[in-house]
């Protein structure tokens, strides 16, 4: 036998010795269970806190014990692994506990009479009710910033990326960068300021302006970001035609990104839709049903959870969190439209 077929046999020192795969889902269980434990004997009455001691004995034991088998190198790495997921876990639990209290708290008074009637003249204080009103309010507010807030910060946003150069362009992006740092009542006393100059009473419209403040800085960084992405060969190839910059950007460079700005658009609107501050000061709120945003106040979700939940008393309390699931309800919906138009306006890949 040759020393070459001996050596062939001999089994591979590269490899070192690792955890099996199940590893760290034990590592984890055994912290839980010491944490449970320390908490128990240290009178700790809070899980929050019984969690975080989890999550620092995760953190340690996978360190101590890949270092014990697998060396410090593969110790950092399982260690770095480690934070990410406690990271995530930090991140994702506040969130399904506040879907799980909302939706068990929500789901008492939540069905087709209450979101079909108005409180009308029934008390705070007093069960019965709906939010009917108040979603009419939200969507005529937000359907009308939306309509003044999209086209202005799609349209800056073109300028920017496409026309934009000197300091015009820097004064625009120093401003957006400016105005999506504006707390939301800064924008809901601008728009009051205007309304005691023409001495107007509280209406819709109002709302919707200083949402429209709030919306356009977002829907301009969005758009910007989509329109920096597309190919400047496919601008450089419709101009080589002979094509008009405005036709270039109307017929290739909006519909390749038009997934993306839609995207933008709709997390814009998602955001301006629990905004309670600018509502309270410029629409004022209405128990009664008014479908027009320009004369006379309006309700809102966001506003109409603010008074219910204010109002102290325990039918009050039902309404608040059922109209907070139905706000999360819409905001979810929307945020799956987006998702769907950008799958379904992403750009086809083939082999």
């Amino acid at each position: 036998m040759t020393t070459a077929s001996i050596a062939d046999k001999r089994p591979s020192t590269l490899r070192g010795a690792s955890l099996p795969k199940w590893s760290p889902w034990a590592i984890a269980a055994g912290s839980l269970v010491v944490a449970i434990g320390i908490g128990l004997a240290a009178g700790l009455d809070s899980k929050v806190q019984w969690g975080l001691i989890a999550a620092i004995l995760f953190v340690l034991g996978t360190f101590g014990i890949a270092a014990r088998v697998e060396g410090r190198r593969q110790a950092k790495d399982r260690v770095a692994t480690s934070l990410v997921w406690v990271a995530f876990l930090l991140a994702v639990v506040p969130l399904a506990s506040l879907i799980w209290v909302t939706v068990a708290r929500g789901v008492k008074v939540l069905d087709v009479y209450f979101l079909t009637h108005s409180m009308g003249v029934v008390a705070d204080s007093e069960p019965g009710g709906g939010i009917y009103a108040a979603i009419i309010g939200s969507l005529e507010q937000v359907g009308l910033a939306t309509l003044i807030g999209a086209p202005i910060g799609i349209l800056t946003a073109v300028y920017l990326v496409e026309y934009g150069r000197g300091r015009l362009a820097q004064a625009v992006t120093f401003f957006v960068d400016v105005m999506t740092g504006i707390p939301s009542i800064v924008a809901g006393l601008f728009i009051l300021s205007l309304m005691l100059i023409f001495k107007m009473q509280p209406f819709g419209f109002a709302g919707s302006l200083a949402l429209a403040i709030l919306m356009m800085p977002v829907v301009v960084r969005s758009t910007e970001e989509m329109l920096k992405l597309v190919p400047n060969e496919l601008r450089e190839a419709s101009l080589a035609l002979g094509v008009p910059k405005w036709r270039t950007i109307l017929k290739v460079v909006l519909p390749t990104s038009i997934g993306g700005i839609t995207t933008g658009v709709m997390l814009a609107v998602a955001r301006i839709a629990g905004e309670t501050a600018p509502v309270l000061l410029l629409v004022f709120g209405n128990p009664f049903i008014n479908n027009n945003p320009f004369d006379g106040a309006q309700a809102s979700l966001p506003l109409y959870i603010y008074q219910q939940y204010g109002a102290g008393a325990e039918p009050a309390f039902d309404r608040a969190w059922a109209a907070s699931l139905t706000l999360i309800a819409f905001v979810m919906i929307l945020n799956m439209v987006a998702r769907g138009i950008a799958r379904w306006k992403a750009p086809k890949t083939g082999r």
